[in-house]
């Protein structure tokens, strides 16, 4: 008899399990499943940052969330309803994020003894009483995947490890997903090694088949597709977001795209796509470290092409003299930062957001730059494509200031169309744009723009444009060496109008309070806008008035900003470090901005933010 299916709006499910389990490709899969049947998502991998941690331990524990919904998504969910726990050390590792009532689903044969005492359980709590708040289905996940593939030729090991295909199938029949969209991916991972892609497919299929026949689940679930505007969709991660995004601006501004790299974790991806798009007109070079990557696009933006540098903040600290080198050369570089834990090695796969004073102020001298930073996993794509517009205009280093958890996160995208793109169409200067002191035709390397202050761009070998290069401080105009004290103090004044005039063409802050009478604003940058969103969402279900707003642009920041944020009685900034955005907030425009802040390594929970609103709102109503 078929089980009767109950309708969900959403719901979190977190695979967890050892680094070698496999549960990042399990939730992968699970979320590319979900993305083919129409539902909105958000993802949160976790994994440890050691290559292989001690087997069974708490620090070798993998995780993978996903939040579905019939509607928008704005985050990866609070805590999971669902948790699938591949062995002890997954299953403390996790409970403490599981609400009561949730559902856990456990691989028996993994709670031995010698597991167990790893993580300090004494004794096994599958039988101690300890989950009886909870739904567990305890399952030996790894002696049935073994049975189901006893007929294939592979060794024991090889059969247990197949156990993330059982449990991906299983969860596939529980919440009414087919398999053939993950079958037709194993098809294509194993081409060449047909005796493990005919057992993927047999235990993917074998876990389906279980849960039909098991009494274990008396039904199962549905989450309708969410309603989208109609157009192309995929599913996708920042970092793979934010390299199309380079590859599209490239294309619009009529540039080679160069990327010089070294790698390192979250940023490396964005090396790994590009270096497969060569047919893009895209060069990348992996170079021996950090400060050969930064002067491989400095180099390569000198002789004409969009030159880019990924890193993370420890490349940034690396990169920063020849940032400075490029303030200086006022030549086009765009760098992104996926920002990690720290300090020094930090936390390397985990989330923060400390290195925007680095970004703004790691360098020495006046060295302004502008810096940017992406809401969302697939704002990448548009961050990525405004860096580079910012930096080929102005003729400057724009720092992109993503995260780990844009970085690995995923979402659906709407791929967006090529008229939907800005035209960065890029004029090379190409004839003397000046006359030297006997009236001869005479190329003037600092002669600038009125409206942006941007000097020309002349690609070297260019007859008759021949110039000086280097980190020297530059006479206005002529370009020559310059130890002249009023030319120093003009030339650092310019190069800083440069960056506040990049305001003029940037929105103004746009603010979300739908009843127009909000005492409360809470603002955010970067991977914060998603828990804000959520937080306000659910504070004005319970009727406390709150409005939203966002920065993309930190530097400049937009022009409003100080009438938006005087026109609240209080204004809370969230941010994934000690506060650094609401201290310059309050010193550029003296408002009392009141950090909420936290360093964890992982997103903010809006149930979280959610309760700092009410409690704001709260307070406020109890002095009127």
């Amino acid at each position: 008899m078929s089980k009767p299916v109950q309708q969900l709006e959403r719901v979190v499910i977190r695979f967890a399990g050892d680094s070698g389990d496999g549960m990042q490709l399990t939730g992968d899969r699970f979320t590319s499943d979900a993305a083919f049947h129409g539902n909105d998502l958000s993802t949160l991998p976790n994994f440890p940052a050691e290559i292989r941690a001690p087997q069974g331990t708490i620090h070798g524990v993998s995780s993978f969330q996903l939040h579905i919904a019939d509607h928008d998504v704005l985050t990866p969910g609070d805590s999971p309803d669902v948790l699938v726990a591949m062995n002890p050390a997954a299953l403390k590792a996790n409970l403490a994020d599981l609400p009561r009532g949730a559902t856990i689903i456990v691989d028996t044969d993994e709670f031995n003894r010698r597991n167990l005492a790893k993580v300090g359980y004494a004794v096994s709590p599958l039988d101690d009483g300890s989950l009886e708040s909870y739904h567990v289905h305890a399952l030996p996940l790894t002696s049935i995947t073994v049975d189901a593939l006893a007929e294939h030729a592979l060794t024991r090991k090889d059969k247990e490890r197949a156990k993330n295909m059982f449990a991906l199938g299983l969860l596939s029949w529980l919440y009414t997903r087919p398999t053939s969209t993950t079958e037709r991916f194993i098809k294509t991972k194993f081409a060449k090694k047909p005796d493990l892609l005919a057992a993927n497919v047999a235990a993917l299929r074998a876990g389906f088949n279980y849960g039909e026949t098991t009494e274990d689940f008396a039904h199962t679930y549905q989450v309708s597709a969410a309603s989208m505007p109609e157009g192309t969709y995929r599913n996708i991660t920042g970092n793979v977001a934010l390299s199309y995004g380079l590859v599209a601006a490239a294309h619009r501004a009529g540039l080679r795209l160069v990327l010089g790299s070294y790698p390192i974790t979250p940023a490396s991806d964005i090396l790994h796509v590009l270096s497969g798009l060569k047919r893009f007109g895209v060069t990348t070079l992996q170079a021996e470290d950090e400060i050969a990557g930064v002067g491989i696009a400095i180099g390569a933006s000198f002789g004409g092409a969009l030159g880019v540098t990924t890193t993370s903040g420890p490349g940034l600290a690396l990169k920063a003299e020849a940032i400075g080198l490029a303030v200086s050369l006022e030549l086009p570089l765009v760098v992104v930062n996926v920002q990690r834990g720290g300090p020094s090695t930090g936390l390397p796969t985990k989330t923060e957001q400390a290195d925007l004073l680095q970004a703004l102020f790691g360098r020495n001298g006046e060295s302004p730059v502008a810096v940017i930073a992406p809401a969302s996993p697939t704002d990448c794509f548009d961050a990525a494509i405004e860096a580079c517009r910012i930096a080929t205009a102005y003729r400057t280093p724009v720092i992109l200031l993503s995260d780990g958890y844009l970085a690995n996160g995923s979402e659906p995208w709407k791929v967006p169309g090529t008229s939907d793109l800005p035209d960065l169409t890029v004029t090379f200067t190409t004839e003397p744009n000046g006359v030297d002191a006997d009236g001869n035709p005479q190329f003037q390397p600092f002669l600038r723009d009125p409206e942006t202050l941007a000097r020309p761009w002349a690609i070297p070998g260019t007859p008759g444009l021949e110039h000086r290069i280097g980190g020297i401080e530059k006479a206005d105009i002529t370009g020559n060496i310059s130890y002249d004290p009023d030319n120093h103090e003009l030339m650092t004044a310019l190069r800083a109008g440069k960056i506040a005039k990049i305001a003029d063409t940037i929105p103004d802050l746009v603010v979300d309070d739908p009843d127009g009478d909000a005492r409360v604003l809470m603002i955010g940058w970067g991977s914060t806008y998603g828990p804000i969103r959520q937080a306000a969402r659910s504070a004005r279900l319970t009727g406390h008035h709150v409005a939203t707003t966002h920065l993309r642009h930190l530097n400049p920041f937009p022009h409003n900003t100080a009438e938006v944020l005087r026109r609240y009685e209080r204004v809370i900034m969230p941010e994934m470090n000690l506060g650094q955005c609401a201290m310059l907030l309050r010193a550029a425009y003296l408002v009392d901005v009141q950090s909420h802040t936290a360093v964890r390594g992982l997103p903010f929970k809006a149930s979280e933010l959610a309760e700092v609103i009410r409690t704001t709102v709260d307070g406020l109503e109890a002095t009127k």
